[in-house]
């Protein structure tokens, strides 16, 4: 009778590890769901919490804004390199790490100190929600992560209807003025501008943020400037009235959106999309 209740009792699902595969093209392992998460750049913040898995967020870089419960969590970091002992006295036991932006060194510390990583590297639209379900997978967030790829599956889908198939504008993406510097082809924001059926003029170069000069700039003569901005855009969009020559200028076809809406690989690249998208049907029409 006593083995008989055993084997009735019900017993407590036993879960299996979590595997999944990273954007370096890395097995990443946990034994259990992911409860004490590091973020290594504001974009991977977004993500993270996208993917339901902001309770878990225990610490961040600087300029980790959004959403707003972001802003409380420690820094551990930013645009001058990483801290690491901040990072280890967090006890993290996943990192994820922006794998073109941190210092591939100190990324490599904290793998031969034991700690998980997990390498992201969005660099085309579908791979936000691909990451975003994997982030969910490690954090035992799926359900959530689900739901924010939905979202942002229905919002790519009624964009490419939208402006796929219109006519081509050559555009120009200032993200720095001195030096001025854009990005290539291979960055998600040119991902975005194919999106709004729109055409990088220095898709080709390699460097994935090259520096130019305006020579090239004036030799590729884009129909429409773009500038990143953070505050007061004023200053930057005027200072391209210098050169009367360029198409863009002669139609004033130069526009200010904000830096994070189109430059973080996370689901608000489609809020900048959807301002980008309108940019250029305006040019068009």
């Amino acid at each position: 009778m006593a083995l008989l209740l055993v084997l009735q009792w019900p017993c407590a699902p036993v879960r299996a590890e979590i595997r999944v595969t990273d954007d370096a093209g890395e097995e990443v392992v946990l034994e259990r769901p992911a409860r004490r998460i590091v973020s290594l750049a504001p974009n991977i913040t977004e993500l993270l919490f996208a993917a339901g898995a902001g309770n878990a967020v225990v610490g961040v870089t600087e300029f980790s804004d959004y959403p707003e419960a972001a802003r409380s969590i420690p820094r551990i970091g930013g645009g001058a390199g990483l801290d690491l002992e901040a990072i280890l006295a967090l006890q993290p036991d996943l990192v994820v790490a922006w794998q073109s932006g941190n210092p591939a060194a100190q990324v490599e510390r904290l793998r031969s100190l034991g700690i998980t990583l997990f390498l992201s590297e969005p660099r085309r639209l579908v791979d936000v929600p691909a990451t975003l379900l994997r982030l969910g997978q490690l954090a035992g967030t799926e359900v959530a992560a689900q739901a924010a790829v939905d979202s942002f599956n229905d919002r790519y889908r009624l964009l490419r209807q939208r402006y796929a198939q219109r006519p081509l504008v050559r555009v120009f993406y200032q993200i720095w003025e001195q030096p001025l510097m854009t990005l290539n082809g291979e960055h998600l924001f040119s991902d975005v501008l194919r999106l709004c059926g729109g055409r990088n003029v220095f898709d080709a170069l390699p460097a994935l943020a090259p520096q130019v000069n305006i020579e090239a700039v004036l030799a590729a003569d884009p129909e429409v400037i773009v500038v990143a901005v953070d505050d007061d855009d004023s200053p930057l969009l005027a200072a391209w009235n210098r050169w009367p020559s360029l198409s863009a200028v002669a139609h004033g076809h130069i526009y200010g959106i904000a830096r994070e809406r189109l430059v973080r690989h996370s689901p608000r690249v489609l809020d900048g999309a959807e301002e980008l998208c309108a940019i250029l049907q305006r040019v068009r029409d």
